[in-house]
């Protein structure tokens, strides 16, 4: 897979080993990784001539990225970004809804006004018009919506832990948004999950985010049904 266009030369003044790690995640996150036909192959050369670098740190950052399970290296294959398998999925779905829901019935107890006035300003930002007539910009505010109510929960551990599932769950998550009507159903979500936030009912707030999320795992399972066979494809010839 040639992912160039997303790449650009390399500053001297960085740390190089972090910083490519740092793109090349940044890149593989911004892919469609669960789209039929995706190129999963990275091109360790290929990636080196576009950095302007040696291939020395670029093959340190994809050990990082493989200890992470953004990758897989295949000896006598090559590297591929490893997609996550439809169970593998659906487990991380579950445990995202069990993150949020508490992270949601937190901020009820710790968010200010203010702080909830925001996330009610990132929840009213699309119409589902708007949504239907772009869900690429949609699927950001979309992400974004949710990264907030893990901030206003304002404990960090539980903030930690929902980044580090996020950064497998965010190409989930941008493929689903574009499926069926789940962009316009999302929007309807938002609204009632911050009326449940905002009137401090911590119960209420905890369960809509939780059935918010798992509408998803429902949908993945039915849906992606072809999943399985696709993952079986990473390594693709070669």
């Amino acid at each position: 897979m040639s992912i160039s266009a997303k790449l650009k030369p390399i500053a001297a003044n960085f740390t190089l080993k972090d910083h490519i790690y740092e793109v090349l995640r940044d890149a593989i996150m911004d892919m469609n990784i669960y789209a039929e036909g995706a190129d999963l192959r990275l091109d360790e050369r290929q990636v080196a001539e576009q950095l302007g670098i040696s291939r020395t740190p670029v093959r340190e950052a994809l050990a990082k990225l493989e200890q992470e399970g953004f990758v897989e290296i295949q000896p006598r294959k090559g590297v591929f970004v490893r997609r996550k398998s439809l169970n593998e999925v659906l487990e991380m779905i579950v445990v995202w809804a069990a993150l949020e829901s508490m992270a949601a019935r937190l901020a009820t107890e710790h968010a200010s006004d203010a702080e909830l006035a925001s996330l009610r300003k990132l929840g009213a930002k699309h119409s589902q018009d708007s949504a239907r007539a772009d869900i690429a910009e949609y699927s950001e505010a979309n992400i974004k919506f949710h990264q907030r109510i893990l901030e206003l929960s304002q404990c960090s551990m539980l903030k930690s832990l929902a980044d580090g599932l996020f950064q497998h769950m965010y190409a989930v998550r941008r493929r689903a948004m574009g499926e069926g009507d789940r962009a316009n159903r999302s929007v309807v979500d938002h609204m009632s999950i911050i009326e449940a936030i905002e009137s401090r009912d911590g119960d209420l707030a905890a369960r809509m985010v939780r059935e918010h999320t798992m509408a998803l795992h429902d949908h993945v399972r039915r849906t992606w049904t072809k999943l399985e066979n696709l993952s079986g494809l990473k390594a693709g010839s070669g």
